[in-house]
């Protein structure tokens, strides 16, 4: 089985695995170089063990530590981010599956009962299971078999993980919140912190202004830059800068021009000023970010963000 990079767009429109197995496995490695995985939100739900090294976790506007043993769950359609907080690598072990692998789009009662309003998020299953969770050790050995089974592929093997994958569903059902647990306010940020990062995410290579980006939120610049770096753990300008090298990055890799072609594309006007920061983020130059084997962190059919 390859190892894959966990780095996804803002709204994210890769296919994890294929159309008639929407389910895919990804290790993540975050360390000086490589801190966080920028925030994003994509159609499918994650199920998550952190495998060595510490974290913070930022989900639907809230903050969670996860360490090594801890299991994350993350819905469809849920805003998230992930940043290291240890002096070492942080590591985990990801599947991403959509959940008509699960039989979503089936139009039966488990759909209208239990896929639909999770989807809606009429209710939000537990995001972090620690070890303390009642529910821990059941939801480890489904982790445990999960991984197993996905390594081993034995004949029938996709049966066997739908029926994992929905065990874990109904392992987290008796410990779900209702909308009614969830401050309507968090529900309305954490949209326009979406609205937010996709325009950016369309825009990043133009001009972008803190006033331009306040109104779409219907903010004061003073009050939108705050609520952004409270939300997304940098400032604004930061965020913009960051995704512009990692578009870069990603240009660069997959030789879409110089240096100075990849610079402007990505947002940069000032060449000395791109190869200061390319530097400053990847510890090398452009032209020796092409030519390094460390650059092998990065999948090439996954946008990076």
């Amino acid at each position: 089985m390859g190892k894959h990079s966990l780095a996804l767009e803002q709204k994210e429109n890769t296919r994890h695995g294929e159309q008639m197995f929407p389910l895919k496995k990804y290790l993540t490695r975050l360390n000086l170089d490589f801190p966080a995985v920028m925030p994003h939100w994509h159609e499918e739900a994650e199920f998550t063990m952190i495998t060595g090294g510490s974290c913070l976790y930022r989900i639907h506007l809230e903050t969670y530590h996860a360490n090594p043993g801890d299991l994350l769950f993350i819905p469809p359609l849920m805003l998230h981010s992930i940043e290291n907080t240890s002096s070492l690598s942080m590591r985990s072990e990801t599947y991403v599956f959509h959940l008509n692998f699960l039989g979503a789009n089936a139009g039966d009662i488990c759909t209208a009962r239990y896929f639909a309003p999770m989807g809606n998020q009429e209710f939000i299953l537990p995001f972090l299971i620690s070890k303390e969770h009642p529910a821990y050790p059941s939801l480890m050995k489904i982790f445990c078999a999960i991984s197993q089974t996905y390594q081993s592929r034995p004949f029938g093997y996709e049966l066997m993980l739908r029926s994992l994958f929905l065990e874990l569903l109904v392992s987290l059902l008796p410990y779900r919140r209702t909308e009614k647990n969830v401050p309507p306010l968090q529900t309305e940020h954490s949209e326009k912190l979406k609205t937010v990062l996709e325009y950016i995410g369309r825009h990043y290579s133009e001009d972008l202004s803190i006033g331009d980006l306040a109104s779409l939120c219907y903010f004061s610049e003073y009050h939108f830059m705050r609520f952004f770096k409270k939300h997304v753990g940098m400032t604004c300008l930061n965020y913009i800068k960051n995704l512009r090298l990692e578009k870069a990055a990603a240009l660069l890799l997959a030789g879409e021009g110089s240096p100075l072609e990849v610079s402007l594309a990505a947002g940069f006007n000032n060449l000395s000023y791109f190869h200061r920061e390319f530097k400053k983020k990847y510890g090398m130059t452009p032209r020796e970010f092409i030519n390094s084997p460390d650059t092998a962190h990065f999948s090439p059919d996954l946008p990076l963000s």
